[in-house]
Formats: C-alpha cells, sequence, structure tokens
C-alpha cells in the first residue's frame, strides 16, 4: 500500500501520514455524530497524501455507513482491530475459534441466569448475533452494529467470527471478573462503560495500526492517534503522536503522549488542525 506524496507539511509541522482514531468519546459529538468540519478536512488530508482511520469497536457495516461516499482510499479498523478494510477490501482479519465463541455465550447465559442484565453480542464478518431481544437491548446494540440479526442460539451462527463482545447494562467493569476464564488465552478488554470485548490475543487496535504502518512503509513519528478508553491503549503505543481526549479513562491520559480537548469540544479536529498547521 502507498500513499500520495502530494503537498510538504507547512514548515515547522510533523510529516504525518496516517491519522488514526478511535470513535465514541473521541471523534464523534456528545450526540453521537461526526462533526461536520470533518468533511472538508477529510478532503484536505486527501490532497496532502494523509490516509485517515477511524478504528473502533464498532462493526465495519455501522462505520462504512457513517462515512459512505466520503471513504475513498480511508481505511476502517473494526472490531477493535479484528478487522480491516479498505476500499471494501478486507486487509486483514483474526478469526476466532468457533468453540471459544459458544463458550463465551453459554458463559454470558449463566451470568443472566444468576440475575444480570447482561447480553451477547457475537461478531461476524457479515453481521452481528443476539438471542436477547427486548426493546432496550436491542437499541444499544443498533447503535454499534449496523448489520444484526436476532437468534434462536449464537453458537451456531453461519459466519466467520471475529469477536464476541458482551453488553452490560450494569458496568462492564463490574462484570470483567466474570470473563477472567478467557483471560488467559483471549484478550478481555473493556471497551466501554457497559461493553466488554473478547477477542484472540494477537488482535488490537495497535496490532491493526502496526500493520498498516508496514504496508504504508511509514513508521510510530509519522503517525497520529486519538483515544479515550481502554481498548484504545495499544493503538496509542503505536504512535509517537499520541493524544489522551480530555475526557479519557485515568489509564488512557497517563499512557498518551499528549492530551487533546475533549470529545464535546471537537478535540480531534482541533487538534488534527493545530498540529498539521491547517
Amino acid at each position: 500500500m502507498h500513499t500520495r506524496r502530494d503537498a510538504r507539511p507547512p514548515a515547522g509541522h510533523p510529516d504525518i501520514r496516517l491519522i488514526v482514531t478511535d470513535m465514541d468519546g473521541t471523534l464523534l459529538d456528545a450526540d453521537g455524530n461526526v462533526p461536520a468540519g470533518l468533511w472538508p478536512l477529510l478532503d484536505e488530508l486527501r490532497r496532502r497524501g494523509i490516509v485517515f482511520s477511524p478504528a473502533s469497536g464498532r462493526q465495519y457495516a455501522t462505520l462504512a455507513h457513517l462515512f459512505e461516499g466520503v471513504d475513498a482510499g480511508m481505511v476502517y479498523i473494526a472490531e477493535n482491530g479484528t478487522l480491516v478494510v479498505r476500499d471494501g477490501a478486507e486487509l486483514s482479519s483474526d478469526p476466532l475459534d468457533p468453540a471459544v465463541s459458544a463458550r463465551l455465550v453459554t458463559r454470558v447465559r449463566q451470568l443472566a441466569e444468576k440475575g444480570g442484565d447482561v447480553g451477547v453480542v457475537v461478531c461476524g464478518k457479515r453481521s452481528a448475533y443476539t438471542e436477547r431481544g427486548d426493546e432496550a437491548f436491542l437499541a444499544e446494540v443498533a447503535k454499534y452494529y449496523r448489520a444484526h440479526r436476532l437468534v434462536d442460539d449464537a453458537t451456531a451462527v453461519d459466519d466467520e467470527i471475529i469477536k464476541v463482545a458482551v453488553l452490560d447494562f450494569g458496568g462492564a467493569e463490574g462484570s470483567a471478573p466474570a470473563l477472567a476464564e478467557f483471560s488467559d488465552t483471549h484478550r478481555v478488554v473493556v471497551s466501554g462503560r457497559h461493553w466488554i470485548d473478547v477477542m484472540n490475543r494477537t488482535a488490537d487496535k495497535g496490532v491493526a495500526v502496526r500493520r498498516l504502518q508496514q504496508a504504508m512503509g511509514i513508521g510510530p513519528e509519522q503517525t497520529m492517534a486519538f483515544g479515550d478508553y481502554l481498548n484504545d491503549l495499544e493503538m496509542l503505543d503505536a504512535a509517537d503522536w499520541s493524544f489522551a481526549m480530555a475526557n479519557a479513562h485515568p489509564d488512557i491520559l497517563g499512557r498518551a503522549r499528549h492530551t487533546a480537548p475533549a470529545h464535546t469540544e471537537n478535540g480531534v479536529l482541533r487538534t488534527i488542525k493545530e498540529v498539521l498547521g491547517i
């Protein structure tokens, strides 16, 4: 993969070739919308030969819908790095063993039987699948999984599974210990206030970014990254120009090299423009 170098950065500004940003709590505003100012900024980034990459726990179909019609050359790092797509073509993926997915579904069923306000989302390449069908649960699922289906048995879906997500209305950090049995062999990540993602140990946003850097022939010094929650840690490590949002989890604020204004203050766009001299 190669990027055009149509314009040199202004004097005194770094030669950034890749900008990677988380979505919820980072790029998106308080209402969960893409800020209007991003659209003209994307045009300017393309003119400079800079690749823009949304990196999210969200599903590829959801991300592609958000940027429909303006995503030429954009790289989607979806499902916390388990699926990477550019211009409709898969660049990489890290499928989960179906037996592990089935064990996770069974574990979440057990938590629900004990009174937990939880549900599981089995994330396939084509769709997401859930057994819980109440309105509140499906409304939350729909925010992140545009393509989702209600099924009788989420252990038997006909799809290539790349991640299993657990939605806990009571708070993800409180329920994460119940999935500790998977931590020895898989990556168990609290990816939001109510969400836990389970993936292969070889998958995270940082791995996806480093593979992308290699494909582009660039390094961390040419990469900007923005994040706010624990599933962004490895991604920030892959960029010299790493920014924690002012509203970020304390661990993110301690890990990033820089701080950006909060997502409610258009922090990503403001920081990109300032660093690049736009």
